[in-house]
């Protein structure tokens, strides 16, 4: 009588088994959360939680909120006295929301934020302990800086960075703790966040900007930069989520066929949302905004299970802060409601990924939006200036917005159908290209009056209701014009929007720079009017920019053909792709308009390397588990199943009987028998890859060699395990399916 064992493995498998069976179990019993509603009219609890400038005149003596309020929209320094005083106006207006600790909130290069609290208990002169915030304390800390990722700046033995306050940026209370807005700097003086070279860029378009600006209207004199983003997530049921390891480690499904139905029916774009859903949506509004964050928009997005939160536009840097801080809120609410949010560009195969597209435009301290046409030749004058300088700025810097936005998880994204191509191009819309069209197409106009040229150059008279009424939007730009603000649709869901927007930002500070210049020299040279040189500039750049304007189909394999032969790029490798950071046209914008010194850009680009290394690296390893210690030992008890079954069929059956009876079930285990034994070779292939991958030298040999030799082992040991899953009995298939995972509510 043979003696049944069971393996490790095989127990392993029952565990796994079933954490799937009861986290199915466990779906049954979900309710929505009640959510409490502070109060039936928003603005009696909008922005409670923050310490806004309504907050600083109550709390701050008078010359103390005017020198925090010169300081944000004048730059002026702030002294030590001053700083004591908005310290203790903070820690007062704090100490009313329960406060009981402070942290300076940062955003480290690790995609997320970063904090430490510390309490504001101190030891009085008697020895006895008092409750104190001193201005030192609110304006700098020093968080250990070797321990973040710095690219090489700072040595293991090497700890002491400072956190410094951005004042632009206001304090907020979540929970019991106030929290600073502040930038991160190592000993030296580097930048180590994103925050620090944001500020840079947002200074240097609005030097840039305004000089052009003056052109036209010398009462202006500041150029603001705001930012809408919309953010795509996931929602997952926390009992399914804890029962996906690679959903847990990595954020995605390493594995797991498409379900029968999935979002080809297009059923759950804008459709009705779920209870449970609309529970946790309630709830972050309501947190949102306390805290001061404009949320407006949510609603269902194409793939099951995917949604969208929009705010109003802000401020760059603050938008970008309010986007960091609901990442961060939505994954501590979510838990609440049993949910678990995926930020993942790209978490399950086969459906559409998420993205955070970046709505970007420019606006003077007079009220003109830059990228919106105006009432009289001279606005449209100025708006087509500024619009022919965004053309040419991502004509020249491709390579450079494209770097800012690739990673590990949304190269998954790029090219499929739910976002763009890695080829940049920019989608005007027919009529305004038409018009672009018509101004590079004119020849000498000598003789004609100024009024005659203005009307023949630019028809710009009829610019507004053509935008208003004509133009579409093209959803596959990844950097489209849509009305009033460009829209840069190609960053991840998961990324932090200052990446694009230094990029965008420094970019378009450069090639307003080169544009004045030009207007300058056309002027002296020529002895031209102002306007007529400013005309013959933008002439010039709709010219030279030409190839970077595209109407059509941006998923099309035409459309990379004809991009192949305007000579734009296509680069989908993405350790190459961020190695353009070091390009000369980079380098002359990021160094050239000092947001990086040589040392930050170099370890910036060691910081990514070195970041898509660790994921693909993270993947591979939790893959290589999945598959041998979970999805091998299904696949062998299943064929054990199958061979009991053959020697029940060969005892009961005769032979020319069981031959013919047997041949679908000796089929299916020579094939799980196949698809096994090639998941073991591939993974040992894999785990050997990894190894000679890990012992090269330099961050960038690494980061090419997990690009190219170890993530392709990613895809063919999926399709093996793809194949199993459809083959073996769903009553010991460990992991929760994709039917679940996508259609749980």
């Amino acid at each position: 009588m043979r003696r049944k064992t069971t393996t490790n493995n095989q127990r392993n498998n029952h565990v796994m088994s079933k954490m799937r069976f009861f986290a199915l179990q466990e779906l049954a019993n979900r309710k929505p959360l009640e959510v409490e509603i502070p109060s039936n009219k928003l603005t009696d609890y909008y922005g409670s939680h923050v310490f806004d400038r309504k907050k600083m005149q109550e709390y701050l003596p008078k010359e103390a909120y005017q020198a925090v309020v010169n300081a944000i929209e004048k730059g002026t320094p702030i002294n030590r006295a001053t700083a004591d005083l908005v310290a203790n106006g903070m820690k007062n207006w704090a100490k009313s929301l329960n406060v009981t600790h402070y942290t300076h909130w940062f955003q480290p290069l690790t995609d997320g934020t970063a904090e430490k609290h510390d309490g504001f208990i101190e030891f009085g002169e008697e020895g006895d302990v008092i409750e104190r915030f001193s201005g030192k304390l609110l304006v700098q800390q020093e968080p250990d800086a070797s321990s973040f990722p710095n690219g090489g700046i700072r040595n293991t033995f090497e700890a002491r960075g400072y956190t410094a306050w951005d004042v632009s940026s206001p304090a907020f209370v979540v929970d019991t703790t106030l929290c600073i807005p502040t930038i991160f700097i190592s000993y030296t003086g580097e930048a180590l966040d994103y925050k620090t070279p944001l500020l840079k860029a947002l200074a240097a378009v609005d030097r840039a900007a305004t000089e052009v600006c003056k052109l036209f209207d010398p009462h202006i004199n500041k150029v603001y930069t705001n930012l809408g983003w919309e953010q795509e997530y996931f929602l997952v049921d926390l009992a399914l989520y804890n029962a996906r390891p690679d959903l847990c480690l990595t954020g995605r499904t390493l594995m797991g066929h498409s379900s029968a139905k999935d979002q080809q029916l297009e059923d759950h774009y804008f459709g009705s949302i779920p209870p449970r859903v609309t529970a946790f949506m309630k709830e972050l509004e309501v947190e949102c905004h306390k805290l001061g964050i404009p949320v407006k928009t949510r609603h269902n997005e194409v793939a099951p299970n995917q949604f969208e939160l929009a705010p109003i536009f802000e401020n760059a840097n603050l938008a970008n802060d309010h986007n960091q801080l609901v990442m961060d809120l939505m994954k501590r609410i979510a838990r609440k409601h049993h949910f678990a949010v995926l930020l993942h560009e790209k978490p399950y195969s086969g459906v559409n990924g998420s993205g955070k597209h970046n709505n970007w435009s420019l606006c003077t301290d007079t009220g003109i939006n830059l990228f919106a046409p105006g009432k009289n030749p001279k606005s449209n004058l100025l708006f087509l200036t500024f619009l022919v300088n965004v053309l040419m700025m991502v004509y020249k810097n491709q390579d450079l917005l494209r770097a800012s936005i690739v990673s590990a998880g949304n190269s998954h994204r790029l090219g499929a159908n739910e976002a763009p191509p890695a080829i940049l191009s920019i989608f005007l819309g027919k009529q305004l290209s038409t018009i672009l069209d018509q101004i590079a197409s004119q020849t000498d106009e000598s003789g004609r009056s100024a009024e005659e040229k203005t009307i023949l150059r630019l028809g710009i008279g009829r610019i507004p209701e053509i935008l208003l009424d004509t133009t579409d939007r093209n959803r596959t730009s990844p950097f489209a014009f849509t009305g009033n603000r460009f829209e840069f649709r190609a960053a991840g869901s998961s990324a932090n929007c200052a990446a694009a927007m230094i990029a965008i930002n420094s970019a378009m500070a450069s090639q307003l720079n080169e544009f004045r210049v030009g207007v300058e020299r056309l002027m002296e040279e020529t002895h031209l009017s102002k306007e007529e040189a400013i005309f013959q500039q933008m002439k010039q750049t709709i010219i030279a920019s030409a190839p970077i304007r595209f109407e059509g189909d941006g998923y099309s394999q035409q459309w990379r053909e004809e991009a192949a032969r305007r000579g734009l790029t296509n680069i989908s490798h993405v350790p190459e792709a961020l190695m353009h950071y070091m390009d000369d046209q980079a380098r002359t914008v990021l160094l050239g308009e000092h947001i990086f010194n040589e040392t930050e850009l170099a370890s910036r680009v060691e910081v990514e390397l070195e970041k898509y290394t660790m994921k693909v690296q993270i993947e591979s390893r939790v893959l290589g588990d999945l598959a041998i210690n979970h999805i091998v030992p299904t696949a062998v008890i299943y064929q054990n199943r199958l061979l009991e079954n053959l020697r029940g069929l060969r005892e009961t059956f005769s032979a020319e009987e069981y031959e013919e009876l047997s041949a679908d079930r000796k089929e299916l285990i020579r094939e799980i028998s196949h698809r096994v034994t090639s998941i073991k070779q591939l993974v040992r292939q894999m785990t050997e890859a990894r190894k000679v991958a890990n012992h090269l030298d330099g961050f960038k040999a690494r980061a090419f060699a997990y690009q190219e030799q170890v993530r392709p082992y990613l895809d063919e040991i999926r399709d093996h395990i793809d194949h199993l899953e459809m083959e073996i009995d769903d009553e010991i298939w460990p992991l929760p399916k994709y039917r679940e995972l996508l259609f749980t509510k």
